[in-house]
């Protein structure tokens, strides 16, 4: 190939993977080889490349957490047809220049991360076929069906309502919580109650005399005593 193009190949030793090459463009793992083992090491070595195909393979284990970090420069991502599994890294919506996901057909678990919701640039996603769950993102919804399908976990558009189960167990802790602060209202009363009625019982019986003989002396009386006084 020419210089100028760029598109010089040289062999890439990723992890148990040697069948990828490495250009300044792209990655490919040539296709239907079956090649397994974890995701592929050393893609430090590729930070300009734009797309990476490792597709129809038998890969498994977790993506790195860091992708982003490796390949910032993505727009094209596809990892379907094969076993990864784990969670979708949220790294992944830092790649802004990403326009196609293919996580199809792996066993990827969890929810979507919500970060995806900054991918604006996505005009094709698809993760088909995988353990997920949860709410799918507002800015995925535009994709069709068939794009989250054989996922039992997923819900909300395009797929079917979410349960309304989280606003009953929102519901229910306010009214747990409600409920904690009146008993503890209650006992500070109580113990308040408790401990100063019997003083003031006591007190109030020694006052009474004293109460009942002012309201007991004649009017004359007391003028009388109040002047002497």
């Amino acid at each position: 190939m020419a210089d100028g193009a760029k598109l010089l190949l040289w062999l890439l030793l990723l992890s148990s993977s040697p069948w990828c090459f490495c250009s300044e463009l792209d990655v490919q793992c040539l296709e239907t080889l079956y090649r397994s083992g974890p995701f592929p090491q050393g893609l430090q070595s590729c930070t300009s490349m734009i797309g990476l195909d490792l597709s129809s393979n038998i890969f498994s284990g977790p993506i790195p957490a860091d992708i982003a970090t490796q390949v910032p420069c993505l727009t094209s991502l596809d990892l379907s047809y094969n076993s990864f599994s784990g969670p979708i890294p949220a790294s992944i919506s830092n790649m802004t220049y990403l326009n196609t996901l293919n996580l199809q057909h792996n066993q990827f678990s969890g929810e979507i991360p919500r970060q995806f919701d900054s991918i604006g640039r996505l005009i094709s996603f698809n993760v088909a076929d995988n353990l997920l769950s949860g709410p799918i993102p507002s800015s995925l919804q535009k994709f069709s069906a068939s794009n989250f399908a054989e996922n039992q976990g997923l819900c909300g558009a395009p797929l079917d309502n979410c349960p309304r189960r989280r606003r009953w167990r929102l519901r229910l802790h306010r009214i747990n919580d409600e409920s904690s602060i009146g008993a503890a209202v209650g006992f500070v009363v109580g113990f308040v109650v408790a401990f100063y009625f019997p003083h003031w019982f006591v007190f109030s019986k020694r006052l009474h005399p004293y109460i009942f003989q002012i309201w007991s002396i004649p009017s004359g009386n007391l003028s009388a005593n109040l002047r002497r006084t």
